[in-house]
């Protein structure tokens, strides 16, 4: 089907629509061709069962307990895959990342859709008071945040250093009939030496909204606020 036509269109504007149009085309078969390769990885390796702190959500009373919580208890029913944030914040990261925190926006608002298919939740280095703090922020009501506490979850999955730097990942887990957990994917931004802040990309809608647009996404970051 050819796209939407307006009236005035130029010759040279149709012509190039309809490249572009083919090249949209191209570009959904070869996602479609990635995320098939992804589905079809081979068993992951199991993983230790972390244990992880968790407060109170963003809207409950600031005196609940904080608890604790293991990998393997974050799945809530049988057959379902578990996705992990990483946010930066904590330790050397002292200031929630703006960037994250956008993304994190964006699943807020849809967690309602996704819970219906996996589990989420994000996982931070800060402790829980402060993640409390700034979900409370930023109206986060619909997620799960857990803090690492003393474990190793955000160092062995590759999203902080050995001097308590941080990074923004996403990691896939699943649970065996016999509960053993395994890690099935993650994906940080850099991709190669060449490629630093695009490796997850598709989490976030606006820059897709913004690559719609004659300026694209330029140079343009997220700030806590604006």
């Amino acid at each position: 089907m050819e796209h939407t036509r307006l009236r005035n269109e130029s010759a040279e504007y149709v012509a190039a629509r309809e490249q572009l149009r083919i090249a949209e085309i191209e570009l959904m078969r070869e996602r479609e061709r990635v995320a098939e390769m992804r589905r079809s990885l081979p068993p992951g390796p199991v993983v230790d069962d972390y244990v992880f702190l968790e407060g109170p959500r963003a809207l409950d009373d600031g005196d609940a307990p904080v608890s604790t919580v293991r990998l393997s208890e974050l799945f809530t029913r049988p057959d379902r895959p578990l996705v992990v944030y990483h946010l930066m914040y904590g330790k050397a990261q002292t200031d929630p990342c703006p960037m994250c925190t956008q993304w994190i926006d964006g699943f807020n608002g849809i967690a309602h859709h996704l819970e219906q298919n996996v589990d989420l939740v994000v996982v931070a280095a800060a402790d829980p008071v402060a993640l409390r703090a700034h979900a409370r922020k930023r109206g986060w009501t619909r997620l799960r945040l857990l803090s690492c506490g003393d474990s190793t979850f955000k160092h062995d999955l590759g999203s902080e250093e050995d001097d308590g730097s941080q990074d923004s990942t996403v990691s896939v887990f699943v649970r065996d009939d016999d509960g053993t957990v395994r890690h099935t994917y993650t994906a940080h931004p850099s991709m190669s030496a060449d490629v630093r802040e695009r490796g997850i990309d598709l989490l976030c809608a606006t820059w897709h909204l913004l690559d719609l647009t004659p300026r694209g996404r330029g140079e343009w970051y997220s700030s806590l606020s604006y």
